[in-house]
């Protein structure tokens, strides 16, 4: 139950993180209509998992409520696209290329796939 706390605090914090800085970097997008601020969070999650994870990985940094509360709950409410991030990079870092390309096309691809069926769900029903 501890685990499920500390995860869903982050979350709360990550997610309402993602609203304010997407919100905030979407307002100073010229015309508005480019998704720039869920690009910026995105790339940002990317940059703040990269370092510390790095840090997790290389010097022991965080206990593993730590982890749970910034890797799995706060960017992973503030950004999936970061853990994926990671976990591209640790399939090439583990020097598993035909993996990394198949996970980052399977994301790609059933990723759009179930946003189009939902999608088009949500005109059936």
């Amino acid at each position: 139950m501890l685990k499920l706390l500390i995860v869903g605090t982050g979350g709360f914090v990550g997610s309402v993180m993602r609203y304010l800085v997407g919100g905030a970097i979407q307002r100073l997008s010229p015309g508005g209509s480019f998704p720039l601020g869920t690009l910026g969070v995105n790339v940002i999650g990317c940059l703040v998992i990269g370092l510390l994870g790095g840090w997790a990985d290389n010097r022991g940094l965080f206990s593993p409520e730590m982890r749970l509360l910034i890797f799995i709950g706060l960017l992973g409410g503030f950004t999936t696209f970061s853990t994926f991030g990671y976990e591209t990079l640790a399939l090439l870092r583990d020097g598993q290329l035909l993996a990394t390309a198949g996970y980052v096309g399977l994301h790609l691809i059933l990723g759009l796939a179930a946003v189009w069926i939902g999608y088009s769900l949500s005109d059936v029903t």
